[in-house]
């Protein structure tokens, strides 16, 4: 992928909160997802370990994106981050653009380490904070607020946001003197 900010959403969104699923729940489909991502190699095969290095970089950085909400800068540093990225094979760069992180492994770490890359990406291109899980506990899809002032809670006004609001009218009606449970 081109553009990191989707390969991060991409990868984050490889569960489903709601309906409890995931795409990666094996070595081997671990591999499959990297291989069409282009983050591995026609021959290289993911163990029981990296997948579970996979899941813990993809739930830390589910809870990264659930902070964004609360940073709307995204610049604050995140210690779980940090311990993510530190057992990945990355490097520093130098490019005619600027410093970038890089794998220096091939194989199934170094496709990791390459999510981590796409995460800095979207980083030095401004579109981290952007980047956000709703806020619908039941929910918690991967997105970017593509909203103008960067305020956008909900994957989707039209399902997470409704089902908020109507639970916070009912939860108002049931208080109020004199109204009938619901």
């Amino acid at each position: 992928m081109d553009n990191p900010s989707e390969l991060v959403i991409d990868f984050v969104n490889t569960y489903d909160v709601e309906e409890e699923t995931d795409s990666i729940p094996s070595p081997a489909t671990l591999t499959a997802w990297l291989a069409r991502r282009g983050l591995i190699g026609p021959g290289d095969t993911a163990t029981e370990t990296d997948l579970a290095t996979a899941v813990e970089l993809r739930e830390t950085l589910r809870e990264a994106l659930r902070h964004n909400h609360d940073r709307p800068g995204g610049g604050d540093h995140d210690p779980g981050l940090s311990r993510s990225f530190g057992g990945l094979p990355l490097r520093v760069a130098l490019t005619s653009g600027g410093p970038v992180l890089e794998p220096v492994a091939t194989g199934v770490p170094g496709g990791l380490a390459g999510i981590v890359a796409a995460v800095m990406g979207a980083h030095s291109g401004g579109m981290w904070p952007r980047l956000k899980v709703c806020t619908e506990s039941t929910c918690r899809w991967a997105f970017v607020d593509s909203s103008k002032n960067r305020s956008r809670s909900w994957c989707s006004m039209r399902v997470c946001g409704n089902r908020t609001k109507t639970r916070a009218y009912r939860a108002r009606r049931q208080t109020e003197p004199g109204s009938r449970h619901l």
